[in-house]
């Protein structure tokens, strides 16, 4: 049975047969240059094609395809296909060209729970930190469906996605966040905290920092709301991140000096306190591997009792503010074989030719390195870093 796929081994004999360096430069012959050329245009995928393909899927209606044998799964692995494609921002823009937005959006309404729990993926990644895409979607209506989802899912995993679409939507996005408050979103934000699931709790906690970071007037909301208390509870959960959230949507409320004391955490200060000295003596006790991977916590509990009470924490009479290892920076294991290869030469020329022309100032005698060859090398591939900051937790 004839091999499928382009013949890679034999690609790789040629390539290091053309590039080790013991034969001169020859001219490609037209066979090779051919068949060379073949071998790469079948791993080549025309993106924009492909998410036009993916998008006749999506508008077609559910029935018909049933009929024609997609299951939900298969929707879920194109929308995962999809959202491979979209991290790009141009990409993302193009979607709304090719017509792939609205039904997109459709599938947040679509019967299959994971289909509507991957769409919402996907619009997460679309929106992230892109403006343009941002602005698309709320022109499209997109926030209403995510808003249904959120707050009312049956499933929730779809109203955690549904969140986190919602978060990414409208992070420095102020039509989304003014339509999130006349939507009586901090209603579905105390839900959420009320979820026994901590991602959902996570998701909704860093959310609410967010929003009262950027809208100090909404810490009277929140307060009228019962917010402080739910967050002073979970200030005690088991889970480190969702610790860490709630202390920092309190040391918001804190921070708010226009309405009530302290941002409505002066009726329950004592409370307040307690919590925190619990969770010094729960630092207290930790080792050292425990407290080092805390320092967020203790700087959290530090800055809250500063900001509440005046005064300094007993972390700090204890030493357990600044601990060793804290100002260290973490090793560094991975950034070469995650640095793009042009960079990567561009920084290392950029040294080389510093350390020549330092050499030179000092002794004219050195003679000037030669240029580096971009071309096939024995150095280990690396890929390029995607932009982390267009994944959010």
């Amino acid at each position: 049975m004839a091999k499928e796929g382009p013949d890679w081994d034999g690609l790789l004999k040629w390539s290091i047969a053309n590039s080790d360096g013991t034969s001169p430069p020859r001219n490609l012959s037209e066979e090779d240059r051919k068949w060379f050329m073949e071998a790469m245009q079948a791993q080549t995928v025309d993106v924009v094609k492909r998410m036009k393909e993916i998008t006749l899927v999506m508008q077609t209606p559910e029935d018909v395809l049933e009929a024609q044998g997609v299951t939900s799964a298969d929707i879920e692995d194109l929308l995962d296909e999809l959202q491979e494609h979209v991290e790009s921002i141009d990409m993302a823009n193009d979607l709304y060209s090719i017509g792939g937005l609205v039904p997109l959006l459709g599938y947040l309404k679509n019967s299959h729970a994971g289909i509507r729990a991957k769409a919402a993926d996907v619009v997460t990644t679309v929106v992230q930190n892109n403006p343009r895409s941002q602005q698309l979607v709320m022109e499209a209506n997109g926030m209403q469906p995510l808003l249904t989802n959120f707050t009312s899912d049956p499933d929730e995993t779809v109203r955690t996605k549904a969140l986190g679409a919602i978060s990414s939507l409208i992070r420095h996005n102020k039509p989304g966040i003014a339509a999130f408050r006349l939507a009586n979103g901090y209603a579905g934000l105390k839900d959420a905290l009320g979820s026994d699931n901590v991602r959902f709790q996570r998701k909704a906690l860093n959310l609410v920092q967010y929003l009262l970071h950027e809208n100090g007037s909404d810490c009277g909301v929140v307060s009228e709301l019962g917010f402080p208390r739910i967050m002073m509870h979970l200030a005690s959960s088991d889970d480190a991140d969702v610790r860490e959230a709630a202390l920092r949507g309190l040391l918001e409320l804190a921070k708010d000096r226009k309405g009530e004391a302290n941002g409505g955490l002066a009726e329950d200060g004592e409370k307040l306190k307690q919590i925190l000295e619990n969770r010094i003596k729960g630092i207290s006790e930790m080792g050292p591997e425990d407290l080092g991977a805390a320092k967020e916590e203790r700087q959290l509990v530090e800055s809250l009792w500063n900001t509440c009470y005046n005064e300094p924490s007993s972390l700090r009479e204890k030493g357990l503010l600044v601990v060793s290892g804290d100002d260290a920076p973490a090793p560094d294991v991975a950034s070469k074989m995650f640095e793009p290869p042009l960079r990567a030469w561009a920084a290392n020329r950029e040294a080389a030719t510093t350390t020549a022309t330092a050499t030179n100032d000092s002794s004219e005698e050195k003679k000037e390195a030669p240029p580096l060859l971009l071309g096939f090398g024995s150095s280990s591939r690396s890929t390029e870093e995607q932009n982390s900051s267009r994944t959010q937790e």
